[in-house]
């Protein structure tokens, strides 16, 4: 497991049209480090935004997909998907408002 920073550990938000639906759960949808662990994501998610208090971490791994060039075969890069959902006395994450 690689010693990740908490600013290393979420990568980029997840801006569809069903991550911005569960916004009204109090549920928020992020990239993140594919060697990222909950506990990391939830204490990123608390030092990154403030007011922030994490109740629950669910995580998605997805393989690279398959490419092919002529002959050659590769993959994509791995990917890990996280969705954080807030206690109900947090703080909004203010990267999604306005959206």
């Amino acid at each position: 497991m690689a010693d990740l920073k908490y600013y290393d550990v979420i990568l980029q938000p997840v801006i569809t049209e069903k991550s911005m639906n569960l916004q009204a759960e109090r549920k928020y949808t992020f990239l993140v480090h594919p060697e990222a662990t909950k506990t990391q994501i939830k204490e990123a998610v608390e030092k990154m935004f403030e007011g922030a208090k994490v109740a629950k971490v669910n995580t998605m791994n997805y393989d690279g997909k398959l490419k092919r060039r002529g002959r050659s075969e590769g993959r994509t890069a791995k990917r890990k998907k996280a969705v954080v959902l807030l206690k109900a006395d947090s703080a909004d994450i203010e990267i999604f408002q306005g959206l």
